[in-house]
């Protein structure tokens, strides 16, 4: 990879930048990443296009080697961080543009629970892949959950638990769907260390997604299935 100390982005032609991105964001340089952002702006480059070409493709080759082994929680949270500079930068233009999004999420940590990061790098990952991302935080309540389901109308629902103790709780929130009638409407899907594919059955939830990565793939899958039964319905 090149070093940016030396490097002049300016320089670079658009191919060259892009791929210089693609590597900034993969060793957390959010500075470099924002620059290219701006570069290409300037350039004439179309908002969307930037986040699919620079910032989704960089963040789909740091997810695949977090998920191979190759990189840790700590590099792909830098690298995340970077990927936020740009997308921070693009967002409002995005939302004047009326970008196509690939879905909408809402997520957060079950009541009890207040361990956050694992939510947090799937927010960021979900963010980078394409996805609306409304994060609710941490220890939330049913409540909170069927409020925002309420308000944001997402495509997905998001459970995040680090404890065993806590982990039983997503159950109530799917229970407190069905009672409300909402639970085939939504895609439920669940994370955290203690839990396995054989819990999120049990609980009635759609998927476990043992990972950052894995929730963005599994996501992506879920949404492609929902576009082309909905495509079928009206064909």
């Amino acid at each position: 990879m090149a070093d940016t100390d030396d490097l002049d982005l300016r320089s670079l032609n658009d191919e060259d930048l892009v791929q210089q991105m693609h590597d900034d964001l993969y060793d957390g340089l959010k500075e470099e990443v924002e620059e290219g952002v701006h570069i290409l702006l300037e350039r004439g480059w179309e908002p969307y296009r930037i986040l699919t070409e620079a910032l989704v493709e960089g963040m789909r080759i740091v997810g695949i080697d977090f998920r191979d082994g190759i990189l840790f929680v700590p590099e792909v949270l830098m690298a995340a961080n970077s990927m936020k500079g740009g997308m921070n930068i693009l967002r409002p233009l995005l939302a004047e543009t009326n970008a196509p999004k690939v879905g909408k999420m809402v997520i957060g940590t079950v009541k009890g629970d207040i361990h956050d990061i694992g939510k947090n790098l799937v927010s960021m990952m979900m963010e980078g892949a394409g996805f609306e991302v409304v994060d609710l935080g941490i220890n939330n309540p049913l409540e909170n959950y069927l409020a925002a389901l309420e308000e944001h109308k997402p495509d997905i629902l998001g459970m995040s638990a680090l404890l065993t103790t806590t982990m039983p709780y997503m159950k109530v929130v799917i229970e407190g769907m069905k009672e409300q009638g909402l639970r085939d409407d939504y895609i439920v899907l669940v994370g955290g260390a203690p839990l396995n594919e054989a819990f999120a059955e049990a609980i009635g939830a759609d998927a476990y997604c043992r990972d950052a990565a894995v929730t963005v793939d599994t996501a992506k899958d879920f949404m492609q299935r929902r576009h082309n039964s909905l495509a079928s319905a009206s064909a």
